[in-house]
C-alpha cells in the first residue's frame, strides 16, 4: 500500500496556501484594509483566491487521502494529487489577474473537479467491490 505520496502533495499544497495568506496579508497591510474588501477590486481577488483554496483543497486532500489508504496505484494517486495542484495553481493565477483570462479560472476549476470527482469515484467503485462483489 501506498502511504508517503498524499502527504508530500499535502505539504505543497500548504506552503502555497501559506504564500496566498501572506500575498492576502501583505495587501491588507498596504491598502489599510484591516477587515473585508473595502471595495478594493484587487483585495477582493485576493481574498477569494485565498478562500477558494480554504473551499476546495481539504475536501481534495481527504478523498486523495482515502484513495491512497484503500491501496490505489502510485500513477493513479501522483495523477490525482498532480491535478490538484495544478489546478490551484492554474485558478489562483487566473484569479489574480486583474485583467483576467478566465481559461486558467476555468482549467484550474476543471482540474480541481477532476480530482473530487475521479477520487469520489474510485472510493465508491472500491466500495462496491469489497462489500458487494
Amino acid at each position: 500500500m501506498n502511504t508517503n505520496i498524499v502527504p508530500a502533495y499535502a505539504a505543497l499544497l500548504a506552503l502555497f496556501y501559506v504564500a496566498l495568506s501572506i500575498r492576502t496579508l501583505r495587501l491588507r497591510r498596504q491598502l489599510r484594509i484591516a477587515v473585508g474588501d473595502g471595495g478594493n477590486p484587487a483585495m477582493l481577488r485576493a481574498m477569494r483566491v485565498h478562500a477558494n483554496f480554504a473551499e476546495y483543497v481539504p475536501l481534495g486532500l481527504i478523498l486523495l487521502h482515502f484513495v491512497e489508504r484503500q491501496g490505489a496505484q502510485a500513477l493513479l494517486l501522483h495523477g490525482l494529487c498532480l491535478c490538484l495542484l495544478l489546478g490551484r495553481i492554474a485558478h489562483a493565477y487566473g484569479v489574480s489577474q486583474t485583467a483576467e483570462n478566465f481559461s486558467f479560472r476555468v482549467t484550474g476549476m476543471a482540474l480541481t473537479f477532476t480530482t473530487i470527482f475521479f477520487s469520489s469515484a474510485w472510493l465508491l467503485l472500491a466500495f462496491v467491490r469489497q462489500h458487494l462483489g
